[in-house]
Formats: C-alpha cells, structure tokens, sequence
C-alpha cells in the first residue's frame, strides 16, 4: 500500500461518511507525481464538482508539505493531476451540509470545489490546509525581499 492511499485510509477510520469511488487507482496517480522529498499532511477522497448529487467525479486529494495535488484515473486510459502551490492560493471556504460538506478552495486561477465530504472531518481539513498556507506564505514573503 501507498503512501498516499495509507494517509487516505486512515481520515477514513477517524472521519467515515465520504463519497469516493476508485481509492486506490486515484491514489496511485497522486502518488506518480509526488517527489521524493514530498511528506504527506493530509489525504481524503471527494468529488470535484459543485453539486453533491454528481457522484461520478471522484478524486483524490493530498496536502503536501510543497502543495495541493489532486489526481483521477480515468476508467479506460489517462489521468488527470492538478497542483496547487501556496502562491497561487487564495482562501478557503467550507459549508456543512445536512449528510455531507463542501469545502472550496480559491486560487488565483480557478476555484475547485470538492464535494460528499464527511462532515466531522470539515475541521481537520480546515486546520490543516489553513496552517500550512498561512506558513507557506510567510516563506514566499521571505523570499521576496
């Protein structure tokens, strides 16, 4: 088993109630594009889509210690990855619904909206891509100068 899919395994023993098909394929993308001084945060299964009742869209997410990355493999062939470092980051936004929660994620590019998230874990989540930008943010500052 993966380092990624490990991480994912076990948000779903502490927060179970998410939706996510193809764990272990998506996770096996994500874990392609890792580098190798690359530690893993935090990793969940989601929807990438703005509706809670499209359920066909699984990903999987990873917060790194360098960036956002999500990946899917594709039923027949191809993958998508999309990767997301601090400075492009903008903020966050969760909203807790009546099964399910939502966060999105604001970039200078787009906006990406997971979905069919468990709601207990909304707060780890939150805490963890919220400490991690805040910190990653003040390097960039840093290296500015």
């Amino acid at each position: 088993m993966g380092k990624v899919l490990e991480k994912i395994r076990e948000f779903e023993h502490r927060y179970p109630g998410g939706l996510c098909w193809r764990i272990r394929s998506h996770a096996k993308v994500v874990e392609n594009y890792l580098d190798d001084d690359e530690e893993i945060l935090i990793a969940f299964g989601a929807q990438k889509n703005e509706s809670f009742f499209e359920i066909f869209n699984s990903f999987v997410f990873a917060l790194t210690n360098k960036r956002i990355i999500m990946g899917k493999k594709r039923i027949i062939w191809g993958s998508f990855m999309y990767s997301v470092t601090p400075d492009l980051y903008n903020d966050m936004q969760i909203y807790q619904g009546l099964i399910w929660g939502k966060i999105t994620i604001d970039t200078v590019k787009e906006k990406i909206i997971l979905t069919n998230l468990p709601k207990k874990g909304l707060d780890e989540i939150e805490t963890v891509i919220s400490n991690f930008m805040m910190e990653a943010k003040k390097e960039y500052k840093k290296n500015d100068k």
